[in-house]
């Protein structure tokens, strides 16, 4: 038995939900209570929503992070991981606050975490029969996924999905720059360098007509820009490293 899970068998794990949102004041609300199911520390952080998602928040008993201005999806994720570190978290759940996803299956993400088995857990939409992602979104979300695997031992499902649970080695070491969705690949790459486990388990996903998420076009492309530019760096970085060894007198 590993002692990380003998650590979770004798002592309440404290549990984070982190929820960035933006103008979902129809959703934000059973989001928050199926979340509270597992942890009383629900953080929605409200960016720059010009509806009443931080008034649903709140009401439905989350802490709620409000900012006047949209600074995106990996800035306000940014700040779940930085509230869950100053709560002293095990673990961190992020997903999104449009209903999309399912906070009942908050336990699937978590479960790998406590058994040991892994440092970031992925709920992936491509594991499980119950999604309806349209087929467009599913084409980038493809593209974007197969980016990331190329040339790599770690084969994933899903690099786009944000419903994903970090362990404390995963939330202590991991620190998102890109402020856009972005963040979401640089995360996984991160991951990767660092030889932390990465795992999948299957959830279901729902779009709803009334979300408010960005442009999927715009999205996709600029998410796996970002990711061929990441990759790029880390090469050129790795080579200059072996350059640097492999020079006399060096």
């Amino acid at each position: 038995m590993s002692e990380s899970l003998q650590t979770f068998q004798t002592t309440r794990p404290r549990i984070v939900v982190g929820i960035p949102a933006r103008n979902e004041q129809e959703f934000i609300a059973e989001v928050v209570y199926k979340a509270k199911k597992f942890t009383d520390e629900v953080i929605v952080v409200d960016d720059g929503s010009t509806d009443n998602t931080a008034e649903a928040a709140k009401a439905a008993g989350a802490l709620v992070i409000r900012r006047e201005i949209n600074r995106g999806a990996g800035a306000a994720t940014k700040s779940c991981f930085e509230e869950a570190r100053q709560k002293g978290a095990h673990a961190l759940v992020t997903l999104d606050g449009d209903g999309q996803h399912d906070s009942d299956e908050i336990h699937r993400v978590l479960t790998p975490i406590f058994s040991g088995e892994a440092d970031l857990v992925i709920g992936s939409r491509f594991l499980g029969a119950n999604n309806s992602i349209p087929r467009y979104r599913k084409f980038g979300i493809n593209v974007i996924t197969w980016l990331f695997n190329i040339g790599s031992r770690l084969k994933l499902s899903d690099a786009q999905s944000c419903f994903r649970a970090y362990g404390e080695k995963a939330l202590h070491s991991l620190n998102i720059r890109q402020q856009g969705f972005s963040f979401s690949v640089e995360l996984l790459l991160q991951a990767r360098q660092q030889c932390l486990t990465i795992t999948e388990v299957p959830i279901s996903c729902t779009y709803h007509p009334a979300s408010h998420s960005a442009n999927p076009v715009t999205h996709g492309l600029c998410v796996a820009l970002t990711l061929v530019k990441l990759r790029l760096e880390n090469l050129f970085r790795r080579l200059l490293g072996r350059g640097i060894k492999e020079e006399p007198g060096r």
